[in-house]
């Protein structure tokens, strides 16, 4: 029964609307960073975009003052949580339970390393379903978080008040 009560939650309010403008900006943030991971993809005929980094995305135009939209977060999240599934992959083979270990690892090791990106939780799947090569950790991983940084570093301190990143 306590567990019922608590699955009610605490009734807390909604967090405050954003803005119009804040909404469009991120919206733009977003467009700009896949239109450019997608350019760069089909001019250099090399994999550069992951479905996790549109969620990256969300996090780095959408709340780029939150903890998991730092730099060291975008792109080091990412690299542990595809290195994790790859090794995974590698010891393990395409078991269910293999990719629940790379999952569960990849969340422990982005807490003890501070380095907590969200939608990096997700590589390790991607990689399972995709059963890529090790080239899959420098294309489209650390490359393709780069430019995610790279572009937010740019729009974020041009496009707002506020420096970002908070922290490297």
């Amino acid at each position: 029964m306590q567990l019922l009560t608590k699955m009610r939650g605490d009734g807390a309010a909604l967090p405050p609307s954003p803005s119009k403008k804040a909404a469009a900006m991120a919206w733009l943030g977003g467009f700009v960073t896949i239109a450019l991971l997608v350019c760069l993809s089909n001019g250099l005929s090399l994999a550069l975009v992951l479905g996790s980094f549109g969620a990256s995305c969300v996090l780095v135009f959408g709340f780029p003052d939150a903890p998991f939209s730092q730099p060291r977060n975008v792109v080091m999240g990412h690299v542990l949580s595809s290195l994790i599934g790859l090794v995974c992959m590698q010891w393990f083979g395409p078991q269910w339970w293999s990719v629940a270990i790379a999952v569960g690892t990849a969340i422990a090791v982005m807490m003890l390393t501070r380095t907590v990106h969200p939608p990096a939780g997700s590589n390790p799947v991607i990689v399972f379903l995709g059963n890529p090569s090790w080239s899959f950790l420098l294309f489209p991983t650390l490359i393709g978080a780069v430019v995610i940084v790279l572009v937010a570093l740019v729009y974020n301190n041009l496009s707002r008040e506020a420096r970002w990143p908070k922290y490297w």
